[in-house]
C-alpha cells in the first residue's frame, strides 16, 4: 500500500462546516435575544379616553422677551402694565403658579430685570430662567 501525497493542486473532498455552524448559532442567539427583548412587559387592555378636552389647563406661564424688547405672555404681546395685570389675575386664581422667563441673548439686560422685579413685587416664587445648553 502506498500513501497518497497531495501536492496542493487537488480539490478537497470535504467542506468544513464548523465555521458555518458557528455563524448559524450566533445568528440564532441574536434572533432569540432580539425577539424576547421587544416583548417585555405585560399586555393589558387599556381603557379608552373620552374625546372631551381636559378641564385642567397647564398653569405654567411663559414670559418671552424678544431682541427688540417686546414682551410676550405665552404667545400674546403685552406691555409691562398689561403683564402685571394678567399676572395678578393668574395669581388670584392660582396662588402658586410657575413662571418661566425666556429672554433673547441680545436683549437689553434691563428689560429682563424689569420682568424679574415685577414677578418679585407680585410674590411669584416659582420662577425659572430658560437657557440653552452650550454645545461644544
Amino acid at each position: 500500500m502506498s500513501a497518497k501525497v497531495q501536492d496542493g493542486n487537488e480539490p478537497y473532498d470535504e467542506i468544513n462546516v464548523t465555521p458555518m455552524l458557528d455563524l448559524a448559532y450566533v445568528l440564532l442567539v441574536i434572533f432569540i435575544i432580539m425577539t424576547t427583548a421587544s416583548v417585555q412587559g405585560i399586555k393589558v387592555n387599556l381603557p379608552k379616553a373620552s374625546n372631551t378636552p381636559s378641564l385642567a389647563k397647564p398653569t405654567t406661564k411663559a414670559i418671552t422677551i424678544r431682541e427688540d424688547g417686546q414682551v410676550f405672555l405665552d404667545t400674546y404681546p403685552v406691555t409691562m402694565a398689561e403683564l402685571e395685570q394678567k399676572l395678578t389675575q393668574f395669581k388670584a386664581v392660582t396662588p402658586e403658579f410657575p413662571v418661566v422667563i425666556k429672554g433673547d441673548a441680545r436683549v437689553q439686560y434691563e428689560k429682563v430685570i424689569d420682568v424679574l422685579d415685577l414677578c418679585g413685587r407680585l410674590d411669584i416664587t416659582q420662577l425659572g430662567l430658560v437657557t440653552q445648553r452650550l454645545v461644544k
